[in-house]
């Protein structure tokens, strides 16, 4: 066990390391107050386009998904309203499984983030455990919220509990995991000793949740198409049954 933990460890050490050149450069701009609050800046201009949008232009869309979508543009401002209008609107030309990839890990980013959020606040800003308990108890978190949003509409649907639950372990358990590995391994890397009075704090949490984006997508990608999961619906259908109830 003593050989397990030490090896753990070293290799711990080993990404730390590698990814040290990284670390020099990030951490000076995520603790910038100026950079930072250009960025929030930018993050409410996205979110106050993507409302206008889902207002104006695409009323068909669930109300799930209009949160969806305004989290993920909360967490990843320009990155996750381009991820919204290439693949989320009513307006896209035709579905592909890029886009259903990219809607999948949409889907799941908005309840990880969250569970992710509140995890490592609790864990690691007002309780200030050590690493380990940090990244288990934040994963947890992930899990926890990430499972909710795939079983609450399931039921919604008339799919009992267990069913549900099931079928959330299968279909989202890969992505999730993914996610969330490199998600607080890139949090903790960069922000490891910061405190929720930091900026640094904050700004690499938003940071690593978009680096947990991208490493999911492809996961996202491969399950849609072996049929792990099904992807979220092609949103312009939404439109074309609309016209036609017109």
């Amino acid at each position: 066990m003593l050989q397990s933990d030490g090896g753990l460890a070293g290799l711990a050490k080993q990404v730390e390391h590698a990814f040290e050149p990284a670390r020099e450069v990030l951490v000076p701009i995520l603790s910038n107050p100026t950079i930072v609050g250009v960025w929030a800046l930018v993050v409410l201009a996205c979110v106050g386009v993507l409302w206008w949008d889902l207002r104006s232009n695409n009323e068909p869309l669930g109300s799930m998904m209009k949160a969806v979508w305004t989290l993920v543009v909360l967490y990843s401002g320009p990155f996750g309203l381009a991820v919204y209008w290439y693949t989320g609107r009513t307006q896209i030309a035709h579905d592909s499984l890029w886009r259903r990839g990219f809607r999948s890990t949409a889907h799941c980013y908005s309840g990880c983030g969250a569970g992710e959020v509140v995890g490592i606040t609790i864990a690691q800003g007002i309780l200030a455990l050590t690493v380990g308990w940090v990244a288990a108890i934040t994963f947890g978190f992930a899990y926890l919220f990430g499972y909710a949003l795939t079983i609450g509409p399931l039921m919604q649907d008339g799919v009992g509990f267990k069913e549900a639950t099931w079928d959330a372990l299968l279909s989202e358990t890969p992505s999730i995991t993914v996610m969330e590995i490199f998600a607080i391994g890139t949090d903790l890397l960069l922000a490891a000793d910061a405190h929720m009075g930091e900026i640094l704090f904050w700004s690499a949490l938003v940071f690593s949740l978009s680096i947990g984006f991208l490493v999911a997508w492809p996961v996202n990608v491969l399950l849609v198409e072996f049929g792990v999961k099904e992807g979220m619906s092609d949103p312009s259908e939404m439109r074309e049954g609309t016209a036609a109830g017109d």
